[in-house]
């Protein structure tokens, strides 16, 4: 009985810290459920799960369902990271495909984890130029372009610093968009460009929590309601900063008398 413990306990402290890293760079409900799933009946477990936010909740089965062992993660925040996400998932069918060890599997979890992220300053320029080519999209001009770019430059490098220091999430998307729309603003201040509407805009778009919506809509079409709908309300209270940093922007240039 001690070893089934024993197993149970290591297996669990794993999967709590598989599942809640999945959750913490942007992985839906289901994704998580399966991934964690797969890995439990490598050893020949099983695995229930409450998925939340910011905590997950999980009991370890034995084979005969006898014996248990529950485990609470807490999600910390680590950003949307794709990589991670496909390497991790990838490692479950890894460790089921090629039936590793549990030291085995931990060792590459830590390999993946461990993995730098892309440096910030390339994810700055490339943001930039997206959102910039966001401007084009919706028919603003090269002036536009620019001003959006460099607005997007500065609220990124805003929204990365807050962010490092460890600020509230909410008070960082209201500092950002206030700063962006303050810089996408320039062209109806200065009168450059003939889309300074556009400019100001799809300043703030780079902002917009997509991934968080579109899992929040899909944990729901799965039966995950709770994951769901928190998800949704999280990305709803990020839209709300958004719109007060943009409505700042608004009552401090005075564009409406413009």
């Amino acid at each position: 009985m001690t070893d089934v413990h024993n197993q149970l306990k290591e297996v669990s402290k794993f999967l709590s810290d598989y599942s809640t890293c999945l959750m913490a760079v942007g992985v839906q409900t289901s994704r998580i459920v399966r991934n964690t799933s797969r890995i439990a009946r490598t050893y020949g477990l099983t695995v229930e799960m409450t998925v939340l936010l910011k905590t997950i909740v999980m009991t370890v089965w034995d084979s005969e369902h006898t014996h248990s062992y529950s485990a609470v993660g807490q999600v910390k925040p680590k950003g949307l990271n794709f990589e991670m996400n496909a390497r991790l998932s990838q490692l479950s069918w890894e460790c089921q495909d090629k039936q590793l060890s549990l030291d085995e599997l931990q060792l590459k979890y830590e390999t993946i984890v461990s993995k730098p992220r892309v440096s910030k300053w390339i994810v700055l320029i490339l943001v930039s130029f997206a959102n910039a080519a966001f401007c084009y999209l919706f028919q603003g001009d090269s002036i536009s372009m620019i001003i959006v770019f460099f607005a997007t430059l500065d609220g990124f490098c805003i929204r990365q610093t807050l962010m490092e220091r460890g600020w509230n999430h909410f008070a960082i998307y209201i500092i950002s968009a206030f700063v962006a729309s303050i810089i996408g603003s320039t062209g109806y201040v200065f009168g450059w460009g003939k889309t300074p509407d556009m400019a100001l805009g799809t300043s703030v778009l780079y902002l917009v929590p997509g991934v968080p919506l579109i899992n929040g809509v899909m944990d729901i079409i799965d039966g995950h309601v709770l994951a769901g709908t928190s998800r949704l309300i999280n990305a709803a209270l990020l839209i709300i900063c958004i719109a007060m940093g943009l409505s700042a922007t608004l009552f401090v240039i005075g564009i409406e008398t413009l």
